[in-house]
């Protein structure tokens, strides 16, 4: 079937996987830990997935399929997040673990974006620091946030029907296996096993 060639295997992966490493490199440029962590943690489980799917492992595919689950619960999580939905504020240093302030890369760098810093000297002990200002965006980085969310949910979904047709097609082949005898303890064809009366008979030969 198409679907379970080598080739279409490596191109859905591919994107998968592309699509989270672009992700994982404007996470570092932002700081943002907690989604960095499950970036990685999303990698590891698509290189898994894939790793079952060629080599047969149907019990990968279902901790793919798993993972999934959670990956489009996670992604939920960040719409909510910069949407503020449920009294989450995109302000707020939940994503860095109140490590750092930093917010997202695209706060600062987002299509036609013009960053200005200005000098704060004439506030006391701020001689060394400098405020920061971005204007002109042409779209705010929320947004931008929500879209990339958004296409993770899509590829998300596109690899649960994947997978699950994969895991099907894989049990479907273990019980056709199963039904030509390839477990039957006993074997598929028999030998003729009636006894013969000549192997029985005495044999006289004449004096």
């Amino acid at each position: 079937m198409l679907l379970c060639q080598p080739g279409a295997t490596w191109d859905a992966a591919d994107l998968r996987e592309l699509a989270a490493l672009e992700r994982q490199v404007f996470d570092f440029l932002g700081y943002q830990w907690a989604p960095i962590l499950a970036n990685f943690l999303h990698i590891i489980i698509v290189i898994l997935g894939l790793f079952g799917t060629i080599q047969y492992r149907p019990r990968y595919i279902v901790v793919y399929a798993i993972w999934t689950a959670v990956w489009v619960t996670w992604n939920i999580f960040i719409i909510c997040f910069y949407l503020e939905v449920g009294g989450l504020s995109k302000d707020s240093e939940l994503l860095t673990f109140n490590i750092s302030r930093h917010q997202s890369w695209w706060s600062e760098n987002g299509p036609g974006c013009v960053r200005k810093e200005a000098s704060m000297s004439g506030i006391a002990g701020l001689d060394s620091h400098s405020y920061i200002s971005v204007i002109g965006c042409a779209l705010e980085y929320r947004y931008i946030e929500v879209m990339h969310s958004s296409f993770q949910i899509l590829i998300a979904l596109v690899g649960f029907v994947y997978a699950c047709y994969v895991v099907s097609v894989f049990t479907e082949e273990e019980d056709s296996f199963d039904f030509i005898g390839g477990f039957d303890p006993f074997p598929l064809y028999h030998v003729n096993e009636k006894p013969t009366n000549l192997l029985f008979k005495q044999t006289y030969l004449p004096a």
